[in-house]
């Protein structure tokens, strides 16, 4: 294998040698070209060596990704953004000169061909170049014979490289842009406006996550990457918009993983005069509505896994989930100590502020969340851990919340929510004073928010879907990595 350094330098001497010759490097003068997609379907029926009839001269430009030259004649691949075809390109007919600086193109050059639709002897579909322009010229080799970039961390770090040798890729992230474009539709078609909310926040909240934090010099102020923006889109419940949503950014300073990254995408919607059991009716019809679109079925396949989201889905409490999935005994759900000491027992860490609620979902996230593989809504969570969530009328104790999980990860989480100010203020209290050195929970109270409470919130079904982890699902990737354009990495070493 040649020395890329090699590789690099006889790049740069074609390109200082077509920059003599008179040749632009750098064009702007191939306009409006046709896609290949467009043109393929018109070639169908010709056979082996035949020209189509009326002769129509086709332009089309993309990035060369074969490259066969055989004296005064030559095969290529072209590829542009719709698919990819065959050029012959034949001395005689571009003239000598063309051909004697086409000859100095590489593997990787952008270029635009003019020419006739033909099929060769073996029947392949091809464009007989009559004109050939170079339009950028390629000063990086692309990994040896075209199929060599597997290397992951390279893959993320160099996503152009990696769209280009690998069009698959380009494939997820057009599902991507699908699947958000349809999830836009699917909730204004049920009345709910699209917003945007700050994501600088004097005070992070709507979720327990450790804030990246910076400082705002003009006002000298300490402001934070926003976590959620649950807070903000409640407010504007109480200012009168009854169905919001938002697709947005969100930032957390965790850890990196195949489902974590620090900056990811949410949608969260708020629904007023709707409770939770509202909100999970409308995930399943969205997400399985989502899979019919997107997949043509609503039985998938991830990761060799069968997943079926054709509703209805099964529902469990946490307690059922924990007794029926994770094998624990019914009579510890109501032995609060028992809990305690069975999740130390399990190596879980646990604060000595902690309380029952807090074991069961660490255990519940220990023994029962990975074998959720088709959708679950997990339902009646510890107020412990939920202080944004209304009580259940029946049981103080638990919420009025579901979290969904699928393929052992969680997707959702919604409540009903809580708009009752004086225990709204009482939790996020109670919850600072049990803070400890736990850096996910904020040491300051969201004082307006509470404010906003005041004036007098509509009762609510609220939800949030990671987009991340549903573009995982329907395109059957196994890292978030994989979904995410240009995912967070260390910084690169020098070359």
């Amino acid at each position: 294998m040649e020395n890329p350094s090699n590789l690099l330098i006889q790049r740069r001497e074609k390109a200082a040698t077509l920059a003599a010759e008179g040749v632009a490097l750098y064009g702007n003068s191939f306009h409006t070209p046709q896609h290949i997609a467009e043109i393929l379907p018109l070639g169908e029926g010709l056979a082996p060596e035949e020209h189509e009839a009326k002769g129509t001269v086709f332009r089309v430009a993309g990035r060369v990704i074969s490259l066969r030259k055989f004296g005064k004649a030559a095969f290529f691949h072209l590829r542009d953004a719709s698919g990819e075809m065959q050029i012959y390109a034949k001395q005689d007919l571009v003239g000598e000169s063309a051909y004697s600086l086409f000859k100095k193109w590489d593997v990787g050059d952008i270029v635009g061909v003019s020419g006739k639709l033909f099929k060769t002897k073996t029947g392949e579909l091809s464009l007989e170049a009559a004109s050939l322009e170079l339009v950028t010229k390629s000063l990086r080799p692309l990994p040896e014979k075209f199929h060599g970039l597997t290397d992951v961390e390279i893959r993320y770090r160099q996503r152009y490289l990696d769209m280009i040798v690998n069009p698959e890729v380009a494939n997820t992230f057009k599902k991507r842009v699908q699947i958000i474009k349809c999830i836009r539709e699917f909730m204004a078609e049920r009345g709910f406006l699209e917003v945007e909310t700050p994501m600088m926040q004097a005070v992070p909240g709507g979720a327990t996550a450790r804030p990246f934090q910076t400082h705002h010099n003009a006002l000298d102020m300490e402001l934070y990457l926003r976590i959620a923006p649950e807070l903000y889109l409640k407010r504007l419940l109480v200012g009168g918009f009854e169905r919001v949503f938002e697709i947005n950014r969100n930032f957390r300073n965790e850890g990196i993983d195949t489902r974590h990254n620090p900056e990811f995408t949410m949608m969260e919607f708020y629904q007023a005069y709707a409770t939770y059991q509202d909100m999970m009716e409308l995930t399943e019809s969205l997400v399985s509505g989502l899979a019919e679109q997107v997949c043509g079925s609503t039985t998938i396949t991830y990761q060799g896994q069968s997943v079926n989201l054709a509703p209805p889905w099964r529902r469990l409490t946490m307690d059922e989930a924990l007794v029926q999935v994770g094998g624990l005994d019914p009579a510890l759900m109501q032995d609060g100590p028992g809990l305690l000491a069975l999740a130390r027992a399990k190596g879980i860490k646990l604060q000595a502020e902690a309380g029952p609620g807090k074991a069961k979902a660490e255990l519940f996230d220990l023994l029962v969340e990975e074998k959720l593989v088709d959708p679950t809504f997990v339902t009646a969570y510890p107020l412990e851990i939920s202080p944004l969530a209304r009580r259940n009328e029946e049981n103080p104790e638990i919420t009025d919340r579901f979290e969904l999980f699928i393929t052992g990860r969680e997707i959702a989480n919604a409540f009903s929510e809580l708009n009752d100010p004086v225990d709204q203020e009482a939790r996020f209290q109670q919850q600072i004073d049990k803070r400890g050195d736990d850096e996910e929970i904020h040491p300051v109270l969201d004082r307006d928010y509470i404010r906003a409470l005041e004036y007098g919130m509509p009762p609510a079904g609220g939800a949030g879907i990671g987009i991340d982890r549903l573009v995982m699902l329907l395109t059957d990737s196994p890292s978030i990595r994989d979904v995410i354009l240009f995912p967070l990495l260390k910084p690169e070493l020098p070359e």
